[in-house]
């Protein structure tokens, strides 16, 4: 297994452009099975977890080629719906949890979408039920084969009805939406995901034949139609990875452009680091940081220690958490980081802890971080990336700390951000590869 090996305490500069938007990429591929026409996908991060879709997808029958930088076309005029009950699949599938996406289209479509217990980060309990209930809400039938870790929904006739969704679940949202855009009659989802992958997501299908309406909103109306046609479609830039960048220049202390953010989609995250007490220019689409000695936490109106959390959009991501967190290390003062979602995201911290940050853990939700104001600096360790998003937030304290840190199953680093180790190596990071 490959391993990061970084000298840290060095200084950099000059623009990195962010890659295509993982969570995005997982929802748009999956919709390609919804037509037997030809899509056409730019802005395709070359990461791990996309390209074992896109692996998936060929499996499936689905024909594709690279017709460009970062873009690619797909065309599902020939899906092998029997490939889902094979041995293979189960082992693919059960790989990648981006895969549940697939189950929305191909019911949709072909009346049946099966799929095995799903893998991913191990970051807690990310339940699949808000998916299937609302498979069984449009007229599916559920078969769970405990035996096997296998789920199935099959329908000969998918109707449109009025659903409450339990959770505001993103990935939830879009498999829904996927198998109600060819149902009978109307559709609505209320409390469904708003972010903007789901916006995304919605528009891409309305170009598709779609109607959906109550886009950027948590209460859609999707309205079936018979068939969907084929399209072009660009995907936003990755806005975890912009979040990451922010984090590295404050951390490293570095002055560093950020091209092409699209800003206007980035919600609360550069508002977010700006309570850090991180300076940014946004310099029309692009974020400009210029490199700070030091900078200072906001706290609250009364003077109270600033609390920040995730939330469903438009409050902030989850996946940026742990970026925080490892900024929040070397700010002046203290913030209290509430991470609500998942309860084993924060258990990185004894790996900062180890480097010399100085983290109370309260509990598996949240950390009290009392900031060194880069008055003490943070020391190279050995350690092992647990998850993609506390991957790079070691790896950015690796990048501030004094002397060599080594990372270990960077795989799951890998799993999110494209080629990090050459994109970094630009800016001046002294990172290898092993």
């Amino acid at each position: 297994m490959s391993v990061f090996e970084i000298i840290g305490g060095t200084k950099l500069k000059g623009e990195i452009i962010p890659q295509g938007a993982k969570n995005e990429a997982l929802q748009i591929l999956c919709a390609v099975l919804l037509t037997p026409e030809k899509v056409i996908i730019q802005n395709i991060p070359d990461i791990v977890d996309v390209n074992k879709l896109i692996d998936l997808l060929r499996d499936l029958g689905v024909k594709i080629e690279k017709t460009g930088h970062e873009e690619y076309s797909f065309q599902a005029d020939d899906v092998n719906v029997d490939y889902l009950n094979s041995e293979e699949f189960k082992k693919k599938g059960g790989s990648l949890r981006g895969s549940i996406m697939i189950v929305g289209p191909l019911l949709s479509r072909f009346g049946k979408g099966y799929i095995p217990r799903p893998g991913g980060d191990k970051i807690g309990r990310r339940r699949l039920d808000t998916h299937f209930i609302g498979f069984q809400n449009l007229g599916a039938k559920f078969i769970y084969d405990e035996g096997n870790d296998f789920y199935k929904v099959e329908a000969s006739n998918l109707k449109g009805c009025y659903m409450l969704l339990d959770e505001a679940s993103v990935t939830g949202t879009a498999n829904i939406i996927m198998a109600a855009v060819l149902a009978e009659g109307r559709t609505t989802i209320f409390n469904a995901a708003c972010e903007p992958y789901i916006q995304q997501l919605c528009k891409m299908l309305n170009s598709m034949g779609a109607k959906i309406t109550g886009i950027g909103s948590n209460l859609l109306y999707i309205d079936g139609v018979e068939k969907m046609k084929g399209c072009t479609h660009r995907m936003l830039p990755d806005m975890i990875e912009i979040g990451s960048f922010i984090g590295m220049a404050a951390m490293t202390q570095s002055e560093i452009t950020i091209k092409d953010v699209a800003y206007d989609q980035l919600g609360i995250i550069p508002n977010t680091f700006q309570r850090l007490g991180i300076k940014m220019e946004r310099r029309g689409d692009d974020i400009f940081i210029p490199a700070q000695d030091h900078y200072e936490l906001d706290t609250f109106i009364d003077g109270s220690i600033l609390t920040i959390a995730d939330a469903i959009w438009p409050g902030l991501t989850p996946d940026l958490l742990s970026i925080i967190l490892v900024v929040a290390t070397q700010a002046k003062g203290t913030v209290l980081i509430h991470q609500k979602m998942f309860e084993s995201r924060l258990f990185f911290v004894d790996k900062l802890i180890d480097m010399g940050a100085q983290i109370i853990l309260c509990d598996p939700h949240r950390a009290t971080v009392i900031g060194l104001n880069h008055e003490h600096r943070l020391k190279g360790i050995s350690m092992t990336s647990p998850d993609i998003r506390a991957g790079v937030s070691l790896l950015i304290a690796a990048l501030s700390a004094n002397g060599k840190s080594t990372i270990h199953n960077i795989e799951q680093i890998d799993r999110g951000y494209q080629n990090i180790d050459v994109r970094l190596q630009k800016l001046g990071a002294q990172i290898v590869r092993k």
